[in-house]
């Protein structure tokens, strides 16, 4: 593939990741924060996933091994959906504001955001990341791409639970009422 295709998506990711880091300079400081083991419990699988996902030639062959022969229409595809998962986190990371944290914690003034893309789900920062992992994935088309999502997956969706149980406790009623309004991480579905 030409050059242009070896570096959109690692540009993509590159301004994605520039963007959240100036964002998360300005948030509100936390009044309970996640243990630093169970943190890593989500952090580990997690840079597996990206690290998987950003380096091409692992040496283990057969994570190397294509899932289809490359095909522009599979990058493309997999490029716009790359995009509009990494565009949906930013339109929720507007959303949540200062309450946000890249680890689990209640913040001090936590406030429960139910607009925006928290109308449709609640975790549309782990719904976007996933779409766009996905999206990575197939514009990749081999097996440790597919390997990355899943780690992913795995990381959010255990991170996920701990936010709903920390989320349920400091909400109460309302979070509940939420949770009956809003799925987890696939709109209208899940």
């Amino acid at each position: 593939m030409p050059h242009f295709y070896r570096f959109l998506l690692p540009a993509m990711w590159l301004a994605w990741a520039v963007y959240w880091w100036a964002l998360s300079r300005s948030v509100k400081p936390a009044a309970r924060r996640e243990p630093v083991v169970s943190r890593f419990l989500h952090i580990v699988p997690l840079a597996l996933g990206v690290l998987l996902l950003l380096r091409p030639g692992i040496p283990l062959p057969f994570l190397g091994e294509r899932l289809m022969p490359p095909a522009l229409w599979q990058f493309w595809t997999g490029a716009a959906l790359t995009l509009a998962g990494l565009l949906f986190t930013v339109w929720a990371r507007v959303h949540i504001g200062r309450n946000w944290s890249g680890i689990v914690t209640v913040k001090e003034g936590h406030e429960l955001i139910t607009s925006g893309p928290y109308r449709f789900v609640r975790h549309p920062i782990y719904t976007g990341l996933l779409l766009a992992f996905a999206g990575s994935a197939l514009a990749r088309g081999d097996w440790s791409a597919v390997l990355a999502f899943a780690l992913v997956f795995l990381a959010l969706w255990r991170k996920l639970k701990l936010e709903e149980r920390w989320m349920r406790e400091h909400f109460g009623d309302m979070y509940q009422a939420y949770t009956q309004r809003a799925a987890a991480l696939i709109p209208f579905v899940f």
